[in-house]
């Protein structure tokens, strides 16, 4: 499809929503791996921009469920706010619009959904994660959690069973039996290391079913650029709220320390360039246990370092199960990318059990 009509079916499809003022244009935003992203802005002074997304319905099979998701969230955020007494509480949370039948999504007449959102300006995201970004974002995800605390509405999983360690294990455990690309007697070691620590870390999930254990609201994707900073700075509110659902606060606390605690690629091939930070363990903590003192378990906050340990653990998993699969579900640039994923992930997960006496004292003594 040219330009010209891509740009005609984008403009007839934000006109779908009930936006305020005409469109001027409508451009790529970001680089997402995930969603179709664009800035549609608007001609007169004084009329907002907004945020225009095609949502990957192969990944979130169920918009319905998606959508009315993200609409609690905001719903619950915006009234917390609201009890707060907050300033500004149009840059603390996402607003999307309504089409005029009431829904937050349309379909196109190529089947594909959209959604849109009011653009917060004079905000951006941040790529690098540094001691005092890891404390920032440490305490909005934090904060994020806090807020739903208490949220009424009962939540679906927009991707089930996401970060469920028994599900990844028995996927494993599958792609062993099968062996589908040949390739088990090349991995005979990295699959002892992980059999050998397999029941350890699906504690979460024994946990659970014990009832000491629950399920909270989180974001399940906290990464460093999934939340907004003003041109001071400043946190003003998480986004990419696809993947809030109902699930252990692990999921929260360990997956970011997965990626931002790595000195190195989650797929470089020299492992000694894998480093596990403890400055941005310890800013991290900092701010994620001082905003969510307020809710957090006995058991939770025990278990925190289990989370720093469990989410290096559960990728090295998943990238290994793709491996024996024949690279079936991540993008590879090159034959043996999932085992040297895998191969990093372990890594930095030596390092982090290497440490976990330091990473327990530092975290009781918050």
């Amino acid at each position: 499809m040219d330009n010209a009509r891509n740009m005609e079916r984008l403009k007839k499809i934000a006109k779908s929503f009930n936006l305020k003022g005409d469109i001027a244009t409508i451009e790529p935003l970001g680089n997402g791996l995930i969603n179709d992203t664009f800035i549609v802005k608007t001609e007169a002074a004084g009329t907002p921009n907004y945020v225009l997304q095609r949502i990957n319905t192969q990944i979130f099979t169920n918009v319905e469920v998606l959508q009315r998701n993200i609409e609690a969230v905001t719903r619950h955020i915006r009234m917390k706010l609201t009890e707060r007494g907050t300033d500004d509480i149009d840059r603390r949370v996402l607003t999307f619009l309504n089409t005029p039948s009431g829904r937050t999504y349309t379909v196109d007449n190529e089947g594909c959904c959209w959604r849109m959102s009011v653009f917060i300006a004079n905000s951006h995201t941040l790529d690098i994660v540094d001691c005092n970004s890891a404390k920032s974002c440490g305490k909005a995800f934090g904060e994020f959690e806090s807020l739903l605390a208490d949220i009424p509405d009962t939540l679906g999983e927009t991707i089930p069973r996401f970060h469920d360690m028994e599900l990844r294990a028995a996927q494993l455990d599958e792609a062993i039996h099968n062996d589908a690309a040949g390739r088990l007697h090349e991995v005979e070691e990295e699959v002892a290391v992980i059999e050998d620590m397999a029941d350890d870390m699906c504690r979460a999930e024994q946990l659970h079913r014990k009832g000491m254990l629950p399920k909270r609201i989180c974001h399940c994707d906290t990464k460093v650029n999934n939340m907004l900073v003003d041109d001071n700075g400043n946190v003003l509110c998480v986004i990419d709220l696809d993947t809030v659902m109902p699930s252990y606060v692990f999921s929260d606390y360990g997956d970011f320390l997965r990626t931002a605690a790595n000195t190195a690629a989650e797929d470089e091939p020299d492992l000694s360039k894998v480093c596990f930070r403890e400055d941005i363990f310890q800013s991290f903590t900092e701010g994620y246990i001082g905003a969510t003192a307020s809710f957090l378990t006995k058991t939770e906050r025990q278990n925190l370092p289990f989370a720093v340990a469990l989410f290096p653990y559960m990728q090295a998993t998943r990238f290994l199960t793709d491996y024996l699969n024949g690279d079936t579900y991540y993008k590879t640039a090159y034959d043996q990318h999932n085992l040297v994923r895998t191969r990093n992930q372990l890594e930095l997960l030596r390092q982090i059990l290497e440490r976990m006496a330091k990473i327990e004292k530092f975290i009781a003594s918050i």
